[in-house]
């Protein structure tokens, strides 16, 4: 963002000095020089010496589609290898994985992982608190994965607190339901829980929604198969 700002400023203002770049960037002197530094390096803007002193200014824009270019190599590079990684990964993961997971971006990351598998099952929860309990950004991020999921016609097997349901899902529209790949479920009356279960795969998720969301996951055929019991049991 620094670099961004720096680069902007310099072409706006044409040839300029540090203090110049300082005032229209509002960034600390130091680190303008460290900004404009890097910027040097990577040819993005030059600079003359008259009596002592520097003046900057920007290389031509097209400078910039070259570093765009290199940039997509490395990535290009980086996605050849992915495939090998995975196998590195399948062969080395201990037979029993654990995972702490915090933040809304996390939590985002947890969900779009469930969207490779073709259904997960969610026992407990209560909508969020009336989607009160968790921070906007992720309320809108969530509607956005139901939406991603019906679309990846993944289906969501929704065991939830008594008398709770989740937006645009009311349990009364069964036929609704199944159009969007998703099975309302209740768990007896009175047996509430903050915390949701997820179960896909091999893993079982055990989030607590909060501004700030936990969730503490794990990796086993084993654990999944116990839980998938339990949810069976409560859905019956």
């Amino acid at each position: 963002n620094g670099e961004v700002k720096v680069y902007k400023a310099i072409l706006d203002i044409g040839s300029c000095n540090l203090a110049a770049i300082q005032e229209r960037c509002s960034i600390e002197r130091r680190n303008i020089y460290d900004i404009v530094n890097k910027l040097i390096d990577k040819g993005l803007i030059s600079y003359i010496t008259e009596n002592n002193k520097k003046t900057y200014q920007a290389t031509h824009p097209n400078k910039l589609l070259e570093e765009i270019k290199d940039k997509r190599k490395s990535l290009d590079k980086v996605e050849s290898l992915i495939p090998e990684m995975i196998n590195l990964y399948n062969i080395r993961k201990p037979e029993i994985k654990a995972e702490v997971i915090r933040g809304d971006r996390g939590i985002i990351n947890l969900l779009d992982e469930m969207l490779d598998y073709k259904e997960s099952f969610w026992m407990g929860g209560n909508s969020f608190e009336n989607y009160k309990s968790v921070s906007t950004g992720l309320s809108l991020n969530f509607k956005k994965w139901m939406k991603k999921r019906v679309e990846k016609k993944h289906f969501m097997y929704d065991l939830v607190s008594h008398g709770t349901y989740l937006e645009g899902l009311d349990p009364n529209k069964k036929v609704e339901h199944k159009k969007n790949y998703y099975q309302y479920n209740e768990l007896p009356k009175g047996m509430y829980t903050p915390m949701v279960i997820i179960i896909f795969g091999n893993k079982v998720a055990q989030v607590l929604w909060k501004d700030k969301p936990f969730a503490f996951v794990i990796e086993s055929q084993e654990v999944a198969k116990s839980y998938k019991k339990y949810f069976n049991y409560f859905k019956d």
